[in-house]
């Protein structure tokens, strides 16, 4: 057995706020996990707790079969890096680096050895001898990086590293924290509120609302296969509906749907999701299209047009219900659509996700 990470109940609680509330995950040796959700919804605080910066309310962290809940932050040997790249602006880069190792008494021949290879795996070997005020946010935080990576941490932990720097730099960046997870099969821990990134580059996701883990699982079936309405939601885009269910029709008022057959209630109420890709719009002509299920086809009119590269979201206005659809950038010029077009749309049954109403339960 690897050297596991496991949070068993774990909880924190400030005064009569709970933060954390009961979680618990499996974390194997290697893995790249990613702690992702809103603002306030306790992801840093459970990275805190493992850190040991933070006390545990209840429940156990356990790491290689060992409860390390009153261990100090320097006996855990997990590494940190902040959001705020925490260099010593008074250091060159390859003392930042050398720092940890100083600490340890790790002979001078070896951290010459170590920082050399930590300079390499960022290709920053020319930069050595710069201070961080001569760098860009992205060079100073790979120096950040590869800071924590120096001493060997057995748990790299990560708490919104990204957010500071701008979009090329954090998806050149994020690509690189992959590559070195990969390279050095390391268990990492990050944490985001940036789906996009939490989808591209872990393992598993957990994500996080209200102090709870909300679902758990790989980026794939996290977006195709949300448990509940809130994942549904902060997960990629969903367009949303509320009616009752009998069998495999919603009726959710303005409009009826076909759904897969799924339970045998009748009138329980349910809210529907689907993902913009999976709406089919086509151009209004005399005869509506051919589709395999015509209760699910309607008329609508398209209001808004937003260019998004290599997809195109159209803003659709249909029997009072505004409806997201994202179509492919060349499919949409071949339609030659356009903004107050009156258009079909068709969303087939199997394209819906439902909720029960109450707890938002898939």
């Amino acid at each position: 057995m690897g050297r596991d990470l496991r949070l068993e109940n774990l909880t924190k609680q400030y005064g009569k706020l709970t933060a954390v509330n009961h979680v618990n995950l499996e974390i194997k040796e290697g893995e790249f996990i990613c702690f992702l959700g809103p603002s306030g919804c306790g992801k840093t605080t459970v990275l805190r707790m493992i850190t040991g910066f933070e006390t545990v309310t209840e429940g156990s962290i356990i790491f290689d079969n060992r409860v390390i809940n009153d261990l100090i932050p320097k006996k855990r040997e997990f590494g940190i890096v902040f959001q705020s790249y925490a260099l010593f602006p008074n250091m060159t880069v390859e003392e930042n680096i050398a720092f940890g190792l100083k600490m340890r008494k790790m002979p001078k021949k070896r951290i010459a050895e170590r920082v050399d290879v930590m300079l390499d795996l960022i290709g920053l070997s020319d930069w050595r001898s710069l201070y961080p005020a001569q760098l860009s946010g992205g060079q100073q935080q790979r120096v950040a990086l590869v800071r924590a990576l120096a001493p060997d941490p057995q748990v790299l932990l990560l708490d919104e590293p990204l957010s500071a720097l701008d979009a090329k730099i954090r998806l050149r960046l994020r690509a690189e924290i992959k590559r070195l997870q990969q390279e050095l099969k390391k268990t990492m821990i990050h944490v985001t509120h940036d789906q996009e990134e939490a989808l591209s580059i872990a393992d598993r996701v957990v994500v996080m609302e209200g102090g709870k883990f909300r679902q758990v699982g790989r980026p794939i079936d996290i977006y195709k296969n949300p448990t509940c309405n809130f994942v549904a939601d902060f997960v990629g885009t969903s367009n949303f509906f509320q009616g009752k269910r009998t069998i495999d029709v919603v009726d959710a008022g303005k409009i009826r749907v076909k759904v897969t057959k799924n339970g045998d209630k009748t009138n329980e109420p349910v809210s529907l999701a689907v993902r913009p890709e999976n709406i089919e719009v086509f151009k209004k002509q005399q005869d509506p299209p051919k589709v395999a299920e015509p209760m699910n086809l309607f008329e609508g009119r398209i209001e808004v047009v937003v260019f998004l590269g290599a997809a195109v979201r159209i803003l659709i206005s249909m029997n009072g219900e505004e409806i997201i659809s994202d179509i492919n950038e060349k499919e949409f010029q071949q339609r030659s659509f356009k903004q107050g077009d009156d258009i079909y749309l068709y969303i087939p049954p199997e394209a819906f996700m439902i909720f029960p109403e109450g707890e938002g339960a898939r």
